[in-house]
């Protein structure tokens, strides 16, 4: 099915997407329709313009393709699938994920990746290309974020308070130890990341490239930062006293 959104109202155009037949969802002229896709499943959905806030919330299988930007609240909660953003996204994005990937070719916002958490097999990640705004991972009790800083134009991978709160999960930095985020919790552990974290993000970065016909030799060609928490229990330093 191919429709073109324009001024459609956004749940005129989620009502139509929902009971097509069809696996193959085309969307031209996306004008900011909150909602696309949200909580479904065994569809791809492909997205030419941009989609409004709570792009795949609770998304459940689905693969979606923009082509453009993304607004706030990209993949909130979403439990599988992908979405694939060959842009910048929004604010808030993988919001509460707890399944299924992101991969962005551009920036991502505030909050990225904000209440991540995984269970049993699921494990959601998210790679962002360009640049993170600040607070990203922040409360981050599971999965994976990779920050890659090439398309941008940002003078910092990430901005103010990276992993604050972060009690699970891993971030990746594609930088040195010199441009390491400077106010970082004592409670998160930065290290180079050795042969065995590459491993663990190889799929995503392969996965990555093939999105945006990016080169994974350059990729690899640069030091990577490892973050994780020293502690389960974050704030204990906070609200106790020895």
């Amino acid at each position: 099915m191919r429709v073109t959104a324009d001024l459609m109202n956004h749940k005129q155009l989620n009502d139509r997407i929902r009971e097509s037949t069809d696996n193959e969802i085309i969307i031209d002229h996306a004008t900011g329709q909150r909602y696309i896709a949200s909580g479904m499943g065994g569809k791809t959905i492909t997205i030419n313009g941009t989609p409004g806030n709570a792009l795949g919330c609770y998304l459940d299988g689905c693969e979606v393709h923009v082509n453009g930007n993304t607004q706030e609240a990209t993949g909130d909660t979403m439990n599988d699938g992908s979405i694939y953003v060959n842009g910048s996204a929004g604010d808030a994005t993988g919001y509460a994920m707890r399944g299924g990937k992101i991969i962005i070719k551009g920036n991502s916002g505030y909050r990225t990746g904000i209440h991540m958490k995984s269970y049993k097999d699921k494990v959601p990640v998210i790679v962002i290309g360009g640049a993170a705004g600040s607070f990203l991972g922040e409360y981050q009790a599971g999965g994976i974020i990779v920050v890659l800083g090439m398309n941008t134009k940002a003078q910092d991978i990430v901005g103010n308070f990276c992993g604050t709160g972060m009690h699970g999960g891993k971030i990746f930095l594609r930088c040195n130890e010199k441009d390491l985020p400077k106010n970082l919790s004592a409670q998160i552990d930065a290290k180079e990341a050795d042969a065995k974290d590459m491993r663990d993000i190889e799929t995503y970065l392969d996965d990555y490239c093939a999105a945006f016909s990016e080169d994974k030799k350059k990729i690899l060609d640069h030091t990577f930062y490892v973050l994780s928490p020293d502690t389960k229990n974050p704030y204990h330093q906070l609200y106790t006293y020895s």
